[in-house]
């Protein structure tokens, strides 16, 4: 493979702007950063636009075709917050630089008829039903209901190669289902427990103020989304604060459930272009289950969070095109969710933090997230500065997976 240098383009180092440096890439590797151009290395002139890390989504549910659409938007991690792409299931993923990265926690711990069980229609589930029981194998999905059976799981989690452990907290209030069956506080807390005492991060599910109580009570390393039930309270802010509990707020599926669509997204060419029917459809539809909640409540909350110095990532619980889970897109929804952190208050270069280095760091991704010396070549060129206008990380020029150039693609995957 012959090396690549990456000429002229301004940085954003997964920390901060930098001015343009030239960063060589070989063997999937960030060589160097600031050196000079060997002898042979193809060159790539980036003058006028702005190298990345590749972005990183911190909440999807995905699949290869959602991840070659993740990758075409500069995505090149996907992690999943419920899924089949545990360490096993996805060898041939990582050997493919046509697709994003993937992370999985495989299956979230949560009662029978719990959360998801709700959100999909009669005949409209894709694959197995959650507990379906492959022969002479365990219940798919973790089904608990006491502390014992909560503990019990975690292992098996493991074996089956997750990278972390998730945990349903949701009785159904903000889906339009309230009086969901919901793991209790002691088999929350055991489960939380059994995890960290095999080294696991663990992840709750928390759509309520309660929920996210439960959660910080039971020592979750991270919520997977933000509140929108209530406005944020000085209290709940310090225990994630003193807790050092990560957030990814997920703005994006928030405003879907209040039945915001994502139109304004879809209607931006740069978008648009890049997306088949299924998805634009989905894009324009909403979740729609929680009209009565207010925007302006969760992007306080997300602003309150990061001035109290709580770790925000980025994420957005895209899914699967179907108008019922709407609102969202694989990849595209990470630009879009960006550009609410920074309504909420990040400067740009804060929004861009939570989708590279925050979120490498708090996953344990130590290769990547970052421009330096030795990481993955996982990077994003844009046109513009999307340290100053955030919109610009739309603009893209370019984007390498193991240092291979992405191909332009003449249709959307």
């Amino acid at each position: 493979m012959t090396a690549t240098a990456i000429t002229g383009a301004r940085l954003f180092d997964g920390i901060g702007a930098r001015a343009p440096a030239t960063v060589l890439i070989d063997e999937g590797r960030i060589v160097s950063v600031g050196g000079p151009v060997p002898e042979g290395a193809e060159v790539v002139d980036g003058s006028g636009g702005t190298l990345l890390p590749g972005l990183i989504d911190a909440h999807v549910h995905t699949s290869p075709r959602a991840l070659a659409l993740a990758l075409a938007f500069g995505v090149t991690t996907e992690l999943e917050m419920q899924g089949t792409h545990t360490r096993d299931e996805r060898r041939h993923i990582s050997d493919d630089d046509a697709l994003a990265d993937v992370r999985s926690c495989g299956f979230a711990i949560t009662p029978p008829g719990g959360h998801p069980s709700e959100l999909f229609p009669e005949g409209s589930r894709p694959g197995p039903p959650p507990g379906a029981r492959p022969a002479g194998e365990p219940p798919l999905m973790p089904f608990s209901t006491t502390p014992e059976e909560a503990m019990a799981f975690v292992p098996r989690l493991i074996a089956r190669g997750a990278d972390y452990i998730k945990f349903m907290v949701d009785d159904g209030t903000v889906e339009g289902h309230p009086g969901l069956p919901m793991l209790d506080q002691a088999t929350l807390s055991a489960g939380v427990a059994e995890a960290k005492r095999h080294g696991m991060i663990t992840i709750a599910h928390a759509l309520t103020l309660d929920a996210a109580y439960m959660a910080i009570e039971a020592g979750v390393d991270g919520l997977a989304h933000v509140f929108m039930d209530q406005p944020h309270t000085e209290e709940v802010v310090s225990l994630l604060r003193d807790s050092d509990t990560f957030v990814v707020p997920c703005v994006v599926l928030n405003a879907s459930m209040m039945g915001l669509t994502g139109d304004e997204l879809a209607d931006d060419p740069r978008v648009a272009s890049r997306l088949d029917d299924d998805w634009m459809t989905t894009l324009r539809s909403s979740f729609g289950h929680y009209p009565q909640g207010k925007l302006s409540h969760v992007l306080d909350t997300v602003r309150a969070l990061h001035d109290a110095g709580v770790d925000i990532l980025a994420g957005t619980d895209a899914s699967v095109p179907l108008p019922f889970l709407g609102g969202l897109a694989h990849g595209a929804s990470v630009h879009h969710e960006l550009q609410y952190l920074t309504r909420a208050g990040l400067t740009p270069s804060q929004a861009l933090r939570a989708a590279t280095s925050t979120t490498a760091r708090r996953f344990g991704l130590t290769d990547r997230g970052r421009i330096a010396e030795g990481l993955r070549a996982d990077l994003l060129l844009v046109d513009g500065d999307p340290t100053t206008t955030i919109s610009d990380t739309l603009n893209t020029r370019a984007v390498w997976r193991r240092g291979t150039r992405l191909e332009a693609r003449e249709e959307a995957p």
